[in-house]
């Protein structure tokens, strides 16, 4: 057995020059038997790329306020080694994903990291628009001309004669079309900040390279707005040739098709900002019918609200979640709206979630309401299994159905759509309904209800009809609506 060597390296005799950044994890455990190595082909550009980056975020002392965008491609291991704030996202999908961690979190550094059948193939909307609004967020575009990691298709920016698995032949423009200039593409919208182009060919350009991620990191501290890095990156694997003819590949072919060069370095200029007009939660609030004084952002009796509202197309289903929506702002709370529609303008199936809530929403969507406002017979057999226990069910009908099956839920049987055509009009059973919900939850107003349906209604007898059913909807739920058996605990 060798004898273990110890050795002490002097500060005078010796610098280091050398190391592995702290932003990369001490082992990598994607596989337990290669807990030192990437996944990366010998060659790759991907890993020339990682040890910028990582430098980069060191020297600027970044590490514990970074978040790595990644998505499908060659890099979709990239969170087994950035010890940094990882989202794994779907292809093409880490500009639209960056955009709502930066919005969500403006103090830290997002970076969206991608590969041209990524970026500029099936993610081409997401990063035209996310430049076009000036997100500011860093995005590393790693341009191989190649799709890497799925057997070497052809992608947007492959060249004009390149052979691929899918252009045997090589591109012809006549029938792939031109390849993508992406630089070139962004560089003409007036929002982004920072665009530059930049190869990993030999020492000197990637010297280069590494000069424009820190410049594109700094822009982003500063907060400047979009930047930009295109870096044209060998692929020896996929090309079929070995690193170092791969690295002249770049050189000889990629840079004359690609030209290296910063094509926007300038903060545009923008005109001046006009905020939506914030309304003010008033000082008083009337819960129930009673004059609550407001001590924190808003009094109700409750900390969320789940509602789900499901109908036929025309019968109003989306308009009754946005006044839903729009009197939770009104009475201060966290609101979302979320629709789902087919494409008929009537009869076809229709339904929206509304969440209100005293604390910001996670996600707009709801797998188990506290409320099923049900318009159809349909609606009702769909989703009633599916409501919170003890939660709420308003149903557009005088009765159940026969051999319905009702869940452990209090449950109203409302005519909505009868009580509107008694009131003179069909159009109103929505809002016969949200009067029975208003009375059954003691949830919100009905007082803002009606300011909100008097922002959306001018005509001043439909003004009266939608009033009155709001009112005819309340009375109603509170007399007969119940059925027989009905749960305990009713939560609101």
């Amino acid at each position: 057995m060798p004898e273990e060597i110890s050795v002490t390296a002097q500060t005078s005799e010796f610098e280091l020059t050398h190391a592995k950044s702290a932003v990369f994890y001490g082992l990598y455990e994607r596989k337990a038997d290669l807990k030192h190595r990437t996944h990366y082909c010998p060659g790759c550009g991907h890993g020339v790329v990682h040890k910028l980056i990582a430098e980069a975020i060191e020297d600027m002392k970044l590490q514990d306020n970074t978040i790595l965008v990644s998505p499908v491609g060659c890099s979709v291991f990239a969170y087994y080694y950035f010890d940094v704030g990882n989202v794994q996202v779907a292809h093409g999908r880490a500009p639209a994903a960056a955009t709502g961690i930066k919005r969500a979190c403006p103090d830290k550094i997002v970076i969206s990291y991608q590969g041209d059948g990524d970026l500029a193939a099936i993610g081409t909307a997401e990063i035209i628009h996310a430049a076009n609004r000036g997100e500011k967020f860093t995005v590393i575009f790693v341009n191989n001309a190649i799709y890497g990691m799925t057997g070497g298709q052809m992608a947007p920016t492959t060249l004009v004669g390149q052979k691929t698995t899918t252009s045997p032949w090589g591109r012809r423009p006549v029938n792939e079309g031109f390849p993508l200039h992406m630089c070139e593409l962004l560089s003409t919208l007036e929002a982004p900040v920072y665009v530059e182009r930049v190869a990993l060919s030999d020492n000197k350009n990637i010297m280069k390279a590494r000069r424009a991620i820190r410049k594109a990191l700094e822009i982003q501290r500063s907060g400047l707005g979009f930047s930009f890095v295109e870096i044209l990156s060998p692929c020896p694997t996929i090309w079929g040739m070995e690193p170092v003819d791969a690295r002249r590949w770049v050189a000889e072919k990629l840079i004359p098709a690609f030209p290296l060069k910063a094509f926007r370095d300038a903060k545009p200029v923008l005109p001046p900002d006009t905020p939506p007009p914030i309304r003010p939660v008033p000082e008083v609030l009337e819960i129930a019918g009673e004059s609550t004084h407001v001590a924190r952002k808003s009094a109700h009796q409750f900390q969320e609200m789940k509602i789900k509202i499901a109908g036929f197309g025309g019968q109003g289903v989306l308009l009754l979640g946005q006044i839903l929506a729009e009197m939770g702002m009104r009475e201060g709370l966290e609101v979302s709206w979320l629709p789902s529609y087919g494409p008929e303008m009537r009869s076809g199936s229709a339904h929206c979630h509304v969440c209100l809530s005293e604390q910001r929403i996670g996600s707009p969507l709801i797998s188990q309401p506290d409320v099923l406002i049900a318009m159809n017979e349909i609606s009702l057999r769909k989703f009633a299994p599916s409501v919170s226990p003890s939660g709420l069910i308003l149903y557009n009908s005088n009765t159940l159905p026969a051999d319905f099956e009702a869940p452990p839920a209090h449950i109203a049987c409302v005519p909505a759509s009868q009580i509107a055509d008694m009131l003179g009009s069909a159009k109103v059973a929505n809002m016969v309904l949200l009067g029975a919900l208003l009375e059954a939850t003691g949830s919100m107003s009905p007082e803002t209800a009606k300011r909100v349906i008097a922002d959306k209604v001018k005509r001043v007898e439909l003004l009266e009809m939608n009033e009155k059913a709001l009112e005819t909807g309340a009375q109603y739920v509170d007399k007969e609506a119940w059925a027989e058996a009905q749960p305990d605990g009713f939560p609101y």
